[in-house]
C-alpha cells in the first residue's frame, strides 16, 4: 500500500473497494466477491488503466497447487469469483489479475 501511495503513476487506489456478484459453486447461492485492490494508474504513454487485483496463496489458485481438500474447495470457489471478476472487468474496460506470494516475493528479490 505504501507503493501505491508513493507511486506518481497511480492516480487512485482502494482496498476492498469493489463488490462483484457471483454464484457460489458449493452452495449454489448468489454471493458477493470483494477483490483485494482496485488501482487506477497511468502507463508510460499517459494512458489511464484500471486494474482489479486479488492476492491469494499459490495453493488456492489452481487445482495443481492445491494441497488439501480444503484448498481444492477454495480453488473451486475462487475460480467462480474470478470468472465473475473477469466478466465484470471486460464489461467495464478494466483488467483483472491474481497475484500470489511467489510473484510478490520474486519481484522483491529482483529489486535487491
Amino acid at each position: 500500500m505504501q507503493f501505491a501511495d508513493n507511486n506518481p503513476a497511480i492516480i487512485q487506489w482502494a482496498s476492498e473497494g469493489l463488490k462483484i456478484p457471483y454464484r457460489n459453486p458449493v452452495t449454489g447461492k448468489q454471493s458477493v466477491y470483494v477483490p483485494d485492490f482496485l488501482v487506477v494508474y497511468l502507463d508510460k504513454n499517459m494512458k489511464q488503466h484500471t486494474e482489479v487485483i486479488e492476492i491469494k496463496p499459490l495453493k488456492e489458485t489452481t487445482m495443481e497447487t492445491a494441497r488439501s481438500p480444503r484448498d481444492k474447495l477454495m480453488v473451486a470457489i475462487n475460480m467462480a469469483k474470478w470468472a465473475a471478476a473477469q466478466q465484470f472487468c471486460r464489461a467495464h474496460n478494466m483488467f483483472f489479475r491474481v497475484v500470489n506470494e511467489t510473484q510478490i516475493f520474486s519481484n522483491l528479490n529482483k529489486r535487491k
